[in-house]
């Protein structure tokens, strides 16, 4: 199958609204996303991130900065607050190329954000 434009979702939790755990979670989350894709840097196009509007002390973006992805476009957003959605939660699309069929990618949900999407294969 020849490369397409294809989209990697992921989510995961924070327990507390720090600098510290939105860059940890972020980059663990974008690191077993990649791991478990075979997604390398030049695959990527570019990363959307959206937090809860309960997380306001840091951008996912930093997090992402901080392990290399500095040149690849990257926008942090807020997520429609919800009643009852899940709080503390940072939100993840990653646009990328990739030989592989969209069957074969495994979004990734991290913490407590596992819950999301208990729909999708593991």
């Amino acid at each position: 199958m020849p490369a397409a434009v294809r989209a990697l979702r992921g989510a995961t939790t924070v327990d507390a609204d720090t600098p510290e755990q939105i860059a940890e979670r972020t980059v663990a989350l974008l690191e077993a996303m990649f791991e478990r894709n075979g997604v390398d840097h030049d695959d990527l196009i570019s990363i959307w991130f959206t937090v809860t509007e309960d997380l306001t002390s840091a951008f996912p973006a930093t997090g992402a900065r901080a392990i290399g992805l500095g040149d690849v476009p990257l926008l942090c957003a807020r997520e429609i607050p919800v009643p009852g959605s899940m709080p503390r939660c940072v939100r993840v699309l990653a646009h990328l190329t990739t030989d592989r069929p969209r069957s074969e990618l495994h979004h990734v949900y991290l913490e407590g954000a596992v819950t999301l999407r208990d729909d999708l294969p593991s």
